[in-house]
């Protein structure tokens, strides 16, 4: 059974940029800092252009900034005429918006509390502990969610998106008076719980939340032209909202402004600021994804062995130090390693390139032999292998035995 992120052929999907109603954050331009270039010739600035010129790896835009330079940039012309989609990399920065409302005083309690919102009232949502939202251990698992349904982001009993219910009508229809599994025991990769966080957030905001997302994207981050996220309003099917419950973390940048966004985030981090504590909190609380396989070839998605905060950690063979990584369907990436200055942007239709060449191998992973050369046809085989999630667990939550992953 296929579960997650579904790594298969996605080149013919439609780039769905302007079919949703959206909080637009910023102006067309901004002002903003410009980027510091010491770009590179060798093996890896080489590799990027052979595989941006293959369209049938899917790559179309890679960005190396160190040491608050760019080292590699290359990009090339795409489906997406307007802002790169995040996908699933909106997730992360969903709980980078959390933080900054628990540090702007707007959510006055800790993540280990639990969270006080009318709209999840007699759902298996309610009076859930935030921290188990962030860490994706609600226990909607039976409803939706990857360790029981094939989709982070589908019904499991009807296939219905939950991207395009807003949440009062997707609670009412689907959670309200259905019990849940135990919270804090599973991982189950669910994009209803991202979006319980960030409608909580958009509630406890009130009339501040364009502020906030203009604190956080144009004050601080400094894009240089307007970000989106989406709401939950598809424009062929009802009028815009100004106001109301109406998030989804599908998030729309400029390839540029995700490498401001990432420096941001490292430079709290760096500075231990309050929104750097919070990541800090989320790196120190993470959990256990239960899979019975991590690969180092195949994205961040599929490497990562631990999430907090809606964030993937813990890279297979680079354990050895706080590495965050964001994911997103089709290939999209962001990875920000913190001891190394380091942050790595990759942009794609088609999640068919090089991973390990173009990500793991520049933030220093030493080969184990176990590379061969790039082999599309080869790769695109292995992209239908999902991970399996693993139950089988001893007293401590070792592995023991995985007799039937579901």
């Amino acid at each position: 059974m296929m579960i997650g992120v579904t790594f298969a052929h996605h080149a013919n999907e439609k780039y769905a940029y302007n079919k949703n109603y959206a909080y637009k954050i910023g102006d067309k331009e901004n002002d903003t800092y410009e980027f510091e270039f010491d770009l590179q010739t060798n093996d890896l600035s080489k590799l990027v252009e052979e595989q941006l010129k293959d369209k049938k790896t899917g790559l179309v835009s890679y960005i190396l900034f160190e040491n608050n330079k760019i080292l590699v940039d290359q990009s090339r012309k795409s489906k997406y005429w307007g802002p790169y989609p995040s996908h699933s990399v909106g997730k992360s920065l969903v709980s980078l918006v959390t933080g900054y409302a628990m540090c702007g005083g707007y959510i006055n309690h800790t993540v280990f509390d639990r969270i006080d919102y009318p709209t999840v009232e007699g759902t298996l949502y309610e009076n859930q502990k935030l921290i188990h939202l962030l860490n994706m251990q609600a226990g909607d698992d039976e409803i939706i969610g990857d360790r029981i349904g094939i989709w982070d982001s589908k019904i499991t009993k009807n296939k219905q998106s939950i991207n395009t219910i807003p949440i009062k009508t997707a609670m009412k229809r689907y959670f309200k008076g259905v019990d849940g599994l135990e919270p804090g025991k599973y991982f189950n990769y669910s994009a209803m719980t991202t979006n319980v966080i960030m409608n909580y957030v958009i509630y406890k905001t009130g009339d501040d939340w364009n502020k906030l997302l203009h604190k956080i994207f144009i004050e601080d981050a400094k894009v240089a032209k307007r970000v989106y996220f989406h709401k939950t309003l598809r424009k062929d099917k009802t009028g815009n909202r100004k106001s109301g419950e109406y998030g989804r973390y599908s998030f729309y940048a400029d390839r540029y402004d995700y490498v401001r966004i990432a420096n941001m985030i490292m430079s709290h981090w760096k500075n231990d600021t309050c929104v750097g504590k919070y990541l800090k909190t989320m790196y120190e609380n993470r959990v256990d994804r239960q899979y019975n396989e991590y690969s180092k070839f195949k994205g961040n998605h599929r490497s990562a062995q631990t999430y907090g905060g809606q964030f993937l950690w813990d890279a297979v063979g680079l354990e050895d130090r706080p590495i965050l990584m964001m994911d997103g369907f089709a290939g999209q990436q962001v990875v920000i390693d913190f001891d190394n200055n380091r942050i790595i942007t990759v942009h794609s239709t088609d999640r068919h390139y090089d991973y390990y060449s173009l990500v793991y191998l520049p933030l220093g992973y030493k080969d184990d032999g176990t590379y061969k050369p790039f082999n599309e046809e080869d790769l695109i085989e292995k992209m239908w292998e999902q991970p399996q999630p693993c139950t089988g667990r001893d007293s401590i939550g070792r592995i023991v035995e995985c007799p039937n992953p579901v």
